[in-house]
């Protein structure tokens, strides 16, 4: 056509018409999309990977363009960067750690170049067919948690060897457990490597560890987070053109191709090929159009568009689509044919045909997958269950003569494929991989999902819910356990021995689940048959013996303790040392001083990390106990010791625990310098227990109420009340309650504190456990005697001491002491009341529990201002303020304040902690404050302009006002203007 232009100056009408026919005939060359738009992304992305290792987060919907910018990265890298590139599976239940595995073994065919160190044994699980290149695996760890941070270690030091600088993990959303975990690990370790991770935040769990991480991405030139946005409609006119040879299109096309696409990369991609394939684009005046913009509708959806695409390819490639589909991820040719059920000789042109349509594509060493993880998904859901099972089945069969076997994916092709024994076979062999790896998240619910949707033999039942790690089931998956355990129980299918291991189970999970009473039946109903498994049987009076729940009284659980000891004997060594942990922990808590004893023959460490995590395990729990008894000396030797063996074992789990357990203790020795905001870190660690960060709770909001922070320390104290009821965990209760208690007392509120204290108080009562009361019956005494029920309140305080005779318990002897001392005080006789206040204030001193101390203190001064000896008074209550100034009590040194006040006592009000580098002088901050104020600002607006929360903005008002002598705001402002602080304009002099 340009010949014949080139021979005449013009062309005829004839000609043009003969040109616009033959134009209008042609079919469009489809080419690779260009990457279209998010170019300032793009420079982001390399900005941020050009300097120190850096964490980007890469976020959008599906088919958005994540990948297409990392790729795209990549592809201009010009080699400074050395890379790998990971891809999480949209596996139901994904293999642990699979991403990382499959990047690192299409990197390198094996480690027997890299200089590894003996570390690289615990990476064996991940990589049977490197056992011959790999150290020996190390020790068993002692826990999960040990063994999972012991991999992590090793993953990195593989990772640093293969000299990778920049790890791209792509749709994290998809990720299991462990990977999250894995990349939470890189994340809190000296960055090594620049993180880069893509994934989907509508497709992201609520609870999933990917919110952990991405907030704690570090800020500034260190971390990026790119949210992917649509394209403009002259982007798509961009990517469009790219695909049709860089020819035009017509704004009519685009806008349409827009709308009905919203922009979306993938979703114009995805319509202009569908459009190809149904001839539906047309070339005229120039430009690429559609045929008809108001007969054809594109397709609403992707998976519209990719199932006609489908529809239009012959038999065989039909049936290579969707054995690609089943198999969901990369497969070789071999497997493919194997499961589209094709001859060998007819898998190359159907091959072929599928890859010219571009819903497949062609990787690294011939494997072959779909371009999109969202075709693929369409193409699976379109097919028949039938024709899904068998496709499951050839799957199966063909990967099972793999070596390695891929178990997670045979475990999910046998599961679809309707073969539930083959199904429990490989899902349970994930499960103990996951296991072996630290990854109890993803056993947990591999077994989990066989319990409930598996028809399993009963032994089976027992023998896999016996592996579940229940730290991590959760309460829906308890029920599971219990629905399974009940439906082998009464199908009485099991001899007496299994059904005495099942109705161990089924008690210990009841327990978990706070259903301490039903727990407790069905061990009561096992031990008899557990003759010839001694151990599992004193395992089962030992949770018997343990004194929690409200129905039992100490003597009976003091009875299965003894049991317990009688049969220890026939324990085989490695089993006794749990079983006297057990013990003491349970005779202390029940007050038996003979758990001392127990607990004297317990090493302080041990050889064996089977043995070792039991004696981690007594430091806390006896630490536990000997503060509950006074014993503080004993309990922070016993938490330092444990600490030690926990953080140099990887038990982690158990060091979180005497982190709590430190942080209570430093509440009550009195050691608060920093305290709050260690406490409040533990409480809101998603990573701790529950009832262990309820622990830390009660101690921020002790803290609160002691800072004179009413309102939030009130709210945290009920809200750890309620939590504990609801658990059933009476023993955790008694604190809460009776520092709830107090504060009621102290506004005058005698009925709200009996009543906080009736249940505690009719609990010990029932129960004998006596050593509970140490905080509930004093302020329980208080509460009668306000109530005008003396002689109630004398019988509990004779009840109290009759309990606690003959027990070696510091705390407990204090506590009583004061008991007596309020119900003195409350009867006038001020004189005996101040002595036993002494008297108790001097019994707190001695364990030490300084806070105790000084309030009891304060109770003597105040008896004695009541007896009229002021001169006797007054110099204890300056102690007392001294005291509470000292701790940060702020609340309470307030209330001092005002009473030696009102006696003629000046006294300011006491620098209460923070720093005071400036003295009495006013620091650059608060002259901005003072400078605010006079210009009548309030102290939100203050705090908006400085950028400080209103609470700092009081704290420096208060601080103001102290340094200035001033007690009002406007008398602040006067003496700033006075003093020559800052002029009359507010700006400083």
């Amino acid at each position: 056509m340009e010949g014949s232009r080139g021979r005449s100056g013009n062309a005829s009408a004839t000609g043009r018409a003969s040109e616009e026919r033959g134009d209008a005939g042609r079919v469009p060359v489809i080419s690779a999309p260009a990457f279209a738009g998010q170019q300032q992304e793009l420079a982001a992305l390399a900005r941020a990977l050009a300097g120190p290792p850096a964490l980007v987060l890469v976020e959008g919907e599906a088919g958005i363009g994540k990948s297409r910018l990392v790729r795209e990265f990549l592809a201009g890298d010009d080699g400074q960067q050395h890379s790998m590139v990971a891809a999480c599976p949209p596996f139901r239940r994904p293999c642990t750690l699979s991403p990382m595995v499959d990047a690192i073994r299409q990197t390198t065919g094996s480690p027997r170049q890299l200089e590894l160190s003996g570390l690289a044994g615990a990476l064996r699980p991940l990589f049977p067919e490197w056992s011959a290149d790999l150290p020996p695996a190390p020790e068993p760890a002692a826990d999960a948690t040990a063994a999972r941070h012991r991999l992590f270690r090793a993953l990195d030091e593989l990772l640093a060897s293969l000299q990778v600088t920049v790890l791209v993990v792509e749709d994290v959303h998809w990720a299991d457990e462990a990977t999250l975990e894995f990349l939470l690990f890189l994340g809190s370790q000296q960055p090594r490597r620049s993180l880069v991770l893509t994934y989907r935040p509508e497709d992201v769990p609520g609870d999933s560890l990917l919110l952990r991480l991405s907030s704690r991405m570090p800020g500034g030139a260190g971390g990026l987070r790119l949210a992917m946005q649509p394209l403009r409609i002259e982007e798509t006119v961009q990517l469009v053109s790219s695909m049709l040879d860089g020819e035009q299109v017509s704004a009519a096309f685009a806008e349409f191709l827009h709308e009905h696409t919203d922009g979306v990369p993938l979703a114009v991609e995805e319509t202009v090929l569908l459009m190809h394939d149904r001839a539906d684009l047309a070339w005229r005046n120039g430009s690429w159009v559609r045929r008809s913009l108001t007969q054809i509708m594109v397709p609403a959806t992707i998976r519209d568009g990719v199932l006609e695409r489908g529809r239009r390819l012959g038999a065989d490639a039909q049936a290579v689509l969707a054995a690609a589909a089943v198999l969901d991820g990369p497969a070789d040719e071999a497997t493919l044919c194997a499961v589209a059920g094709l001859p060998a000789g007819r898998l190359g042109p159907a091959l072929a045909e599928v890859l010219r349509c571009g819903l497949l594509m062609e990787g690294g060493r011939g494997m072959v997958s779909f371009r999109h993880l969202l075709a693929a998904r369409a193409v699976y859901e379109a097919m028949a269950v039938p024709e899904r099972r068998v496709l499951h089945r050839r799957a199966g069969h063909a990967l099972e003569r793999r070596s390695p076997q891929p178990i997670a994916q045979l475990a999910r092709h046998y599961r679809e494929a309707g073969q539930p024994g083959k199904w429990c076979r490989y899902a349970e062999k994930t499960a103990d991989l996951a296991l072996a790896t630290g990854d109890e998240a993803t056993a947990s619910a591999l077994l989990l999902e066989l319990l409930t949707s598996a028809d399993l033999a009963p032994d089976t039942v027992v023998r896999l819910v016996k592996k579940i790690p229940f730290a991590f089931t959760g309460e829906s998956g308890f029920q599971d356990v219990v629905r399974a355990l009940r439906s082998v129980v009464d199908e009485q299918a099991l001899d007496d021995q299994a059904e005495a291991e099942a109705r161990m189970v089924l008690g210990r999970v009841l327990v978990l689940m706070d259903e301490r009473e039903a727990g407790r039946a069905e061990v009561e109903r096992a031990i008899p048959h557990l003759v010839n498994d001694p151990v599992e049987a004193a395992r089962g009076m030992l949770l018997l013996g343990w004194p929690s729940g409200t129905a039992w009284p100490a003597a009976r659980h003091r009875q299965w303790l003894q049991r317990a000891a009688e049969l220890t004997a026939s324990i085989p060594p490695q089993d006794q040392l749990n079983m006297t942990v057990g013990r003491a922990g349970a005779l202390l808590m029940l007050g038996d001083p003979a758990g001392w004893s127990v607990a004297a023959q317990i090493p302080d460490d041990a050889p064996s990390p089977r043995e070792r995590q039991h004696v981690v395990k007594a430091h806390l729990n006896i630490a536990n106990m000997a503060m509950w008894w006074g014993r503080y000396d004993e309990a922070r030797r016993r938490l330092a010791k444990g600490l030690e063996l926990a953080e140099a074992h990887e038990y982690w789990r158990f060091r979180d625990l005497i982190l709590v357990n430190q942080v209570h203790l430093d509440w009550l020795a009195g050691a608060w310098e920093g305290l709050a905001e260690r406490a409040s870190a533990l409480a809101g660690d998603p990573d701790i227990l529950p009832l262990a960060r309820l622990e830390a709770v009660l101690v921020a909001g002790l803290m609160q109420a002691a800072a004179g922070d009413r309102t939030q320390g009130e709210r945290a104290l009920e809200l750890v009340v309620t939590e504990v009821r609801q658990r059933a965990a009476i023993e955790s209760c008694m604190e809460p309650a009776a520092a709830l208690a107090r504060l009621h007392l102290a506004d005058g509120r005698a009925e709200d504190a009996l009543r906080i204290t009736d249940e505690p108080i009719s609990i010990l009562h029932n129960k004998g456990t006596w050593v509970w009361a140490v905080d509930i019956a004093p302020v329980r005494v208080e509460a009668l005697v306000a109530a005008g029920r003396g002689d109630e309140a004398a019988e509990l305080i004779w009840m109290f001491a009759e309990e606690n005779r003959g027990r070696d318990a510091p705390a407990t002897a204090a506590a009583l002491a004061g008991c007596r001392a309020a119900l003195a005080e409350g009867q006038g006789r001020w004189a005996q009341a101040a002595s036993l206040f002494a008297r108790t204030a001097a019994a707190w001193h001695a364990l030490p529990r300084p806070y105790a101390e000084v309030l009891a203190r304060e109770r003597q001064a105040r008896c004695l201002l009541a007896a009229g000896q002021r001169t006797d008074a007054l110099p204890v209550l300056a102690e007392v303020l001294e005291g509470l100034s000292g701790l940060g009590a702020r609340g309470d040194a307030m209330r001092v304040i005002r009473t030696l006040n009102e006696h003629g006592v000046p006294a300011r009000r006491p620098w209460l902690g923070g720093r005071r580098s400036y003295g009495d002088k006013l620091s650059p901050r608060e002259l901005d404050v003072v400078r605010l104020l006079i210009h009548g600002r309030t102290n939100r607006q203050v705090a908006e302009e400085l950028v400080l929360s209103p609470k700092t903005v009081a704290n420096h008002v208060d601080s103001l006002m102290r340094k200035l002598g001033v007690s009002s705001r406007t008398a602040l402002a006067v003496r700033a203007v006075e003093t020559g602080l800052v002029s009359g304009t507010g700006r400083p002099n």
